[in-house]
């Protein structure tokens, strides 16, 4: 009786602080609002500092790319009506007419260049997207050049995630280059935004309510002419307290829902959920480069740097145990760090090793440590479905091999810093693709780390293999589309033997919501609300 009302003082408390925003006005109380949830918020309102899901999902409802996805994900005119090659190494992209941002100044050709500029700075963390562009040119005002090192066929799909920023607005507020994340800096792009798209921000109180409302000066109001008039977000991390504010009517979506309450959801009258496979894969990384762990009792030497100890590590999960009693069946087991529906992806790659306990405690045996080890695994609590239950269940199964696993579970808030410093030993990770392409995976999490080049900045395993590197870089510019598909399929033979991660499962997601709710579900999981409607 205790927990129940405990949940539901928590569920009234979460709804408070949904609705507050809501309801100052009559007016606003007429509006058509959408007030929805997940378990952590997004990380900042800077559009180029932090390349995750959440955060790019939140930015996109104000900020705007050259080209969009539609709900599945094929590439539509987004600030550009058009793209083409006009060069081998030039794209020109035709911008859209008649575009403001929301306090009412044109958008133009110089727009797009700062922007892509911005985007390529040092503390940005989209610049491995464009790393192959030398000159961003303003043609006109409605005339963009995007000269690249040598020819990038795949251009328009990296172009898909660089959202655009007012160059005034910038300029004007001191934030010409994006904020550095890892080091905590704060500007004034990190609770203020203001761009082309559906909607403006109202309010922002990061990790307590989120308030945007419809942008007066959105191109789109006709094509999108029936979307809520306001968002309210509240991070909820309880899962027990999302879902009651779900079932009370306090929230009308949840993105994220535990997943052990889905069948309760479907049950309850007037809700109903959207569920499909996400392009988005679990992982995890192993420090497998430096000459000692950081956070391991094994002194002198790395045992990561060993691969019968990767093996083995990967041998002794039971991801079908973690499928069917942490997942709740929401997941597929993994053989690759990528996802169906990656241009790359192959079944017959995506085969797990065997789940062999006796022959991962023989290989722990071959490497020099029949007796394990100990060594901390760095999870986040907010971020991916069941992720800490995940990194519970795996600390459980690596014990069978004498690996003493030290949990430190921590909000995505402070995981992600702590990856970007470089202070892990072992940590999970989950990656989608927005580019839906294998080439964002190997440059993030294969190559190199490389500054100059802005390759590698999501490695943090210390992996380096240079045909890896070089199968990267090439299958940036190879144009013919069978000679590309081979390097694909090298790169992952590459990456499949050379086991810098230990692949867990690919996400199914369900998003749960109120029957008065209509929005196709994103196989990104990245809810677009200019999509939706409420009654």
């Amino acid at each position: 009786m205790f927990v129940a009302k405990f949940v539901a003082r928590m569920a009234v408390l979460a709804a408070a602080a949904l609705g507050a925003a809501s309801f100052g006005t009559a007016s606003l109380a007429e509006a058509k609002t959408l007030r929805w949830a997940s378990q952590g918020d997004a990380l900042t309102l800077d559009p180029h500092s932090q390349n995750e899901g959440s955060t790019t999902a939140m930015n996109s409802h104000v900020y705007e790319a050259l080209i969009s996805r539609d709900p599945s994900l094929a590439k539509v005119p987004g600030l550009a009506l058009s793209w083409k090659t006009i060069a081998s190494d030039v794209w020109e992209y035709k911008l859209r007419p008649d575009v403001k941002f929301s306090d009412g100044t044109p958008f133009t050709a110089d727009d797009v260049v700062f922007s892509y500029n911005r985007a390529l700075s040092p503390s940005s963390d989209f610049k491995a997207y464009i790393s192959s562009i030398k000159e961003v040119k303003a043609i006109d005002p409605l005339t963009v050049h995007i000269i690249t090192d040598g020819p990038n066929p795949i251009l328009p799909d990296y172009t898909s995630a660089i959202l655009i920023m007012s160059k005034a607005w910038s300029e004007k507020h001191n934030v010409a280059k994006p904020q550095s994340f890892k080091d905590k800096e704060e500007t004034y792009a990190v609770r203020n935004a203001m761009g082309t798209g559906p909607y403006t921000v109202k309010q922002r109180d990061p990790d307590v309510r989120t308030v945007l409302e419809k942008n007066p000066t959105y191109w789109g109001a006709q094509q999108f002419p029936n979307y809520p008039d306001e968002l309210v977000y509240a991070p909820i991390k309880e899962p027990a307290t999302r879902v009651a504010a779900l079932i009370s009517g306090q929230v009308d979506f949840v993105l994220d829902a535990p997943l052990q309450d889905i069948a309760r959801i479907k049950q309850t009258p007037g809700l109903k959920t959207e569920e499909t496979a996400q392009v988005r894969s679990i992982f995890l990384g192993l420090d497998m480069g430096s000459p000692e762990l950081k956070y391991s009792d094994v002194k002198g030497k790395n045992p990561f740097a060993d691969k019968r100890v990767r093996q083995a590590m990967y041998q002794a999960i039971d991801i079908n145990a973690i499928k069917a009693k942490v997942m709740r069946n929401f997941s597929a087991p993994a053989g690759l760090t990528t996802a169906p529906g990656v241009h790359g992806y192959t079944k017959e790659l995506d085969q797990r090793l065997k789940y062999d306990v006796a022959g991962a405690k023989q290989l722990m045996a071959e490497a020099g440590y029949p007796n394990g080890f100990g060594v901390t695994l760095d999870c986040p609590n907010d971020r991916y479905n069941n992720d800490e239950q995940i990194c519970q269940a795996i600390a459980g199964m690596l014990a069978q091999i004498g690996i003493r696993i030290d949990l430190q579970a921590r909000s995505k808030t402070l995981h992600f810093p702590k990856l970007q410093k470089k202070d892990s030993s072992m940590y999970l990770l989950g990656w989608g693709v927005p580019t839906l392409d294998s080439h964002y995976v190997f440059t993030f999490l294969y190559q190199t780390e490389d500054a100059a080049k802005k390759v590698g900045g999501w490695n943090y395993t210390g992996y380096s293999n240079p045909k890896m590197d070089e199968l990267t870089d090439a299958m940036l510019k190879e144009v013919d589309q069978a000679k590309r598909d081979k390097m694909i399929a090298d790169a992952w033979a590459l990456a499949v033997a050379d086991m810098p991660y230990l692949p867990l499962h690919h996400q199914l997601i369900v998003w749960s919501m109120s029957d008065k709710v209509t929005i196709p579900i994103f196989a990104n999981d990245a809810p677009n609300f200019k999509y939706s409607t409420i009654k």
